[in-house]
Parts: C-alpha cells; structure tokens; sequence
C-alpha cells in the first residue's frame, strides 16, 4: 500500500507553501529520512523527508503552491522489491534464448522490429519512459521560473517575498515611522577588536565582530530608553522587559530576522555564536518559524552591501529599528583639529505614536556614546 506525502504543519499562521525543490526525481527509489523536497513558505524553508523507503511518485511539480495537508507524492513500499525481483526473472529467460539460438524461435523476432510501425505497439513506449517522465514532470513549469516575454521576463513572487513586500507596506500606512540619524566613530570597536582578536577566537572558536558590540550597545540603549522597547496593542501600550534583538539577514529568498534571545544575559561570544548558527541555517533553509518571532527590536546592516546612509523600515509590531551603514575614512574635527576616523552613520526609525523625538535622539546617542567607549557596554553606564 502506497505511503502519502503530505505538507506537515510547519507554523501556526502558515496555511500554504510552495513547492520549491524536488531533490529526488520520478520513479526514483528513496530510503527512509531522505529528503524528498523543500517547502518555501511566507517565512522560512522547510525540509520534508521519507517516512519509510520506497518508489516515489510525484503529484505536485515545483512551483505550485499547495495548502498544509495536501497530498504532494506516494512512496510505494514495494516499488523497490518489484523491481529487484523482476529483474533475476528476465536474466534466466535470456539465457535459454541463447542455446536454442539455432532453433526457427529467433526468426520470428523480425516481424516484432516492424512492430513500431503499427500503432498498436505505441503503448509499449512508456515503460523507458518514467525517467524522461521525471524530468518532464518536476522541472517543466514551475511557476517560480523566470519566463521572458519580449523585452520583460515574469515571475511569480515567491510566498517569502509576498510577505516581506505585504508587511513593508503594511508598515509605512499603519506607523508613524520617522527617522533620526547621527554617526559613531569607529576607532574605539575597531581597535579592541584587534587587540583581543587573537585571544578571543583561541577561548571561543569564534571571530569577535561588529554585530555583537551593536546588540549589546542596543540592549544598553534600550535599558536607557524603555519607551522605545514598547510597542502597541489596539489601545493598549505595552512594554517589554526582556531584551530579544532581531538582526536582519539577507538571504537568496529574501530577508529574514532570526532573534537573539535574552540579549542582555550573553556574552559577546554566546552572541557572535548564535550569529553564526542562524547564518548556516539561513543558507541551507533550515531556518524555523519560532527563530524569526518575539523579537523586540532589529538591527539592520546595509553596510556589508556598500551602503553609506537609508532610512531602515520598522519590522511591526516593533516600535524601532537600528540602520548600521559601511564604516568610511572622513575628516572629522578633533579638539580643533581635523583629523581622519573610520566612520558609520547610524539610522534609528522609530514610530512617533509610541516613541518622542527626544527619546528617539537619545537613545541613538546611547549607541553612538557606547560604541564609541566599548568599556562603557562593560561597566553598563
């Protein structure tokens, strides 16, 4: 009795997915735990397996977008034992048709090669053809393909990407996002990092990067500035007293915001830890729904892709959002003298229904003033 493969529930406000990726083919056999495909959903990839091993056969090509619990392919447990028997019979069979080669039997086999002329054998066809089938089957009209059209080629927007481009939009018309900007010097940061380099991957295994002084600089902040750690509620204002800080990751299907938890209670190198391990989980897909929510505030950084200034927008319900920009040489004025630093602009939107602009001000200033003076992150003043 054939096996379903149905599309398991992978969160509880996600109802669709689409099938991305077959990663076995028709006809193919597969063991029990292989991966069969990769469901792409609003908000992460998910990885789907064999429950037992078997022949498969495909319903849903890739590029349809399927609801949870459908019915996507059937393993047939004996596909593979049919097979492997099948094919001892035909070997012995072949072996007496060799002695008797003398005998008049061979000579009928003529009139079976101009078999294919008659359209009766048509039918005959299809048994080589599962392979080609497979191919034809899976990869033939996905709807996430690119299709030119002229001088324009269209693509179906994947579901991660009509989430993102839904909630930008649904952002900007429901907050009343503003945003402040000011700029740290770098010199601090970028000089303990040097000194203690060394040391600091030789204990942890782990480079100490710019990310970590960040979040922790925004936990500080946050702590200064509880109003922007609050958010909206209907009518209700409600602020947090925990420190989950969200950093945007860019991914080939679009951002994603995995949360560092308890942001207040880790060490630089928990942190830069749990960078890594969302990073090799966002590149292969294996990124869950329970790691992109109950975040309290983001951090964005622009700056690994050249950019020098934006205006970041706020990930709801948060309140606020930290735009980190590429660190750049200028001139800069130093007790009256001009002087060259390594410098990042930094970009705090905020919405003004929860947030003031004096509060606003101020809690980029803490950034600035923590990130300038790292001991400050140390001694939390």
């Amino acid at each position: 009795m054939s096996i379903e493969v149905k599309i398991p529930p992978v969160g509880e406000s996600i109802t669709s997915g689409l099938v991305s990726t077959w990663h076995k083919a028709e006809g193919e056999t597969v063991a029990e735990g292989d991966v069969l495909l990769t469901l792409e959903t609003d908000k992460v990839s998910t990885e789907i397996t064999a429950e037992a091993a078997g022949v498969l056969k495909i319903i849903v090509p890739e590029g349809e977008e399927v609801d949870i619990g459908t019915v996507v392919a059937t393993i047939d447990p004996e596909g593979g034992a049919t097979e492997a028997k099948a094919a001892p019979a035909e070997k012995p069979a072949q072996a007496p048709a060799k002695e008797e080669a003398p005998a008049p039997a061979p000579v009928e086999e003529p009139p079976v090669a101009k078999a294919p002329e008659a359209p009766a054998p048509a039918p005959a066809a299809p048994a080589p053809a599962p392979k080609p089938a497979s191919t034809a089957l899976v990869p033939s009209t996905p709807a996430t393909v690119a299709i030119p059209e002229g001088r324009t080629t269209r693509k179906r927007m994947s579901p991660l990407r009509r989430k993102i481009a839904a909630q930008l939009v649904m952002a900007q018309q429901t907050a009343a996002m503003l945003t402040t900007f000011n700029e740290a010097d770098m010199s601090g940061v970028m000089g303990l990092r040097k000194r203690l380099q060394e040391e600091f991957v030789a204990q942890h295994g782990v480079k100490l990067g710019f990310m970590s002084f960040f979040i922790k600089a925004s936990v500080h902040a946050l702590k200064a500035v509880p109003g922007v750690n609050s958010r909206i509620d209907g009518e209700d204002l409600i602020t947090n007293h925990f420190y989950d800080i969200g950093v945007a990751v860019g991914t080939e299907r679009g951002l994603i915001v995995p949360v560092i938890r308890d942001a207040d209670q880790k060490s630089f190198a928990e942190i830069e830890k749990d960078i890594i391990e969302y990073a090799g989980k966002a590149r292969e897909g294996k990124i869950k729904v329970e790691d992109l929510q109950g975040g309290v505030f983001t951090i964005s950084n622009g700056g690994v892709y050249g950019s020098l200034l934006s205006t970041p927008i706020l990930n709801p319900p948060q309140s606020g959002i930290l735009g980190l920009h590429k660190i750049q040489e200028r001139p800069i004025a130093e007790k009256g003298q001009v002087v060259i630093r390594p410098m990042m602009n930094l970009a705090l939107s905020y919405d003004h229904r929860v947030i003031d602009g004096k509060e606003a001000v101020t809690f980029l200033i803490k950034i600035k003033e923590a990130i300038e003076d790292p001991m400050r992150l140390l001694l939390d003043f």
